[in-house]
């Protein structure tokens, strides 16, 4: 029988070469002696046993030679998505890329040229717009819209937005940073829209197995007949990040094709501890490790909010998946620099800022909560002082 998962556990990650803490005093000037660190999209959790095994196992034979023989991993993605999601996909329909930002790059590359436009709904994760952008392609922002605290699609508005020289349209399933899990409907309103711009539509889905009870994701390739490019991982379910392996899972052929091609121009091969971890990691033991740490989440999730929400001023997003808490400051009414500053200089946290999403997230910061409990806590304490003259 697995273990139950301690995520309560204080793990130091200090000094261990960690982006999320020892690139933290760097970015904001918070120090990770006495700062909390929640802005990395990576967990304080270890990831579950039978992926430190499979680690264990690699280590014990000794030789690290170029990785061949890839049915066990293909069956583990195939058996993932089927059980979790009700997906049926085919081998020959999987590409493994560096990790989905990586996918996104070759998305850009395969299927756009330099100069044209990728659609971005926005606020959007950050490294979308940063990918576009360095690869000479232009972002189209379709702001989303704020209704009643939550996000909603604006399709009539960013019909007027879209002209001819967009070519790709990256979805964010389920949104990172607003946390919304897309229904059906919605998502077919994306497909339609795809269409009707000729876009070639993308979705990121690295956040699909991280759905708070009362949620359901549905992967875009379900709802529609059209061609789509789908993106997931075991990553960011299982903290494996460093890995970085990613799925680029492509059913139609010509877009197939084109992707391939870039893959094989560009000499690209996986990392075989990335597949060996992924191939652990989707398993009964790794499925009853992710119901567990949902659980946790959700209860991470219900602490901040709860004491997010009782400061004057402040508004967190209602999280319908991922572990990344939306908050808005603007009812503060303080500037973006001064209501950062008493985030960073008085309670120490460090967080993402919100206008690296895009448009609509001036007012914004994103708090990672995938930490144990004990520090959501401490953070929501900080906070409550931080902003005490408010109340």
């Amino acid at each position: 029988m697995a273990q139950t998962p301690d995520f309560d556990e204080i793990i130091n990650r200090i000094g261990t070469h960690s982006n999320k803490w020892d690139e933290m005093e760097r970015v904001f000037g918070v120090s990770p002696q006495d700062g909390i660190p929640m802005w990395v999209a990576d967990m304080d959790f270890r990831p579950p046993a039978c992926v430190q095994a499979a680690l264990e196992g690699m280590i014990r034979q000794g030789i690290y030679g170029y990785w061949g023989d890839n049915d066990d991993y293909l069956a583990a993605i195939r058996w993932w998505l089927a059980t979790r999601h009700g997906w049926q996909v085919q081998d020959d329909w999987i590409f493994t890329t560096h990790g989905l930002v990586n996918g996104v790059g070759l998305c850009v590359d395969a299927f756009t040229a330099p100069g044209e436009g990728v659609v971005l709904m926005t606020p959007v994760y950050h490294a979308f717009a940063r990918v576009i952008r360095a690869a000479g392609r232009r972002v189209v922002e379709c702001p989303l819209a704020l209704i009643e605290g939550r996000y909603q699609m604006d399709f009539d508005r960013w019909d007027s937005l879209v002209g001819p020289d967009a070519k790709m349209l990256i979805l964010c399933s389920p949104h990172n940073p607003g946390g919304r899990v897309w229904t059906e409907d919605e998502l077919r309103g994306v497909a339609a829209f795809a269409k009707r711009h000729g876009l070639v539509l993308v979705s990121d889905e690295i956040h699909n197995d991280l759905v708070m009870p009362g949620h359901r994701h549905v992967p875009m390739a379900m709802v529609t007949d059209d061609p789509v490019v789908m993106m997931t991982a075991a990553t960011k379910t299982f903290n494996i990040a460093g890995g970085h392996t990613g799925n680029v899972i492509i059913a139609d052929p010509g877009l197939r094709a084109k992707f391939a091609g870039r893959m094989a121009a560009l000499g690209l091969s996986p990392n075989s501890f990335g597949l060996a971890m992924a191939t652990a990691a989707f398993s009964p033991e790794g499925a009853a490790w992710v119901d567990a740490l949902v659980t946790y989440l959700d209860g991470n999730r219900r602490l901040f909010d709860a004491g997010v929400n009782a400061i004057p001023g402040l508004r967190s997003m209602p999280l319908e998946a991922t572990y990344l808490a939306w908050v808005d400051f603007s009812g503060t009414g303080m500037s973006p620099a001064e209501f950062t500053a008493r985030v960073e200089k008085d309670a120490k946290i460090a967080a993402n800022h919100g206008p690296s999403f895009g448009t609509g997230g001036e007012s914004w910061l994103r708090f990672n909560l995938a930490t144990p409990r004990a520090r959501v806590a401490e953070a929501v304490e900080r906070l409550s002082r931080a902003f005490g003259d408010l109340q």
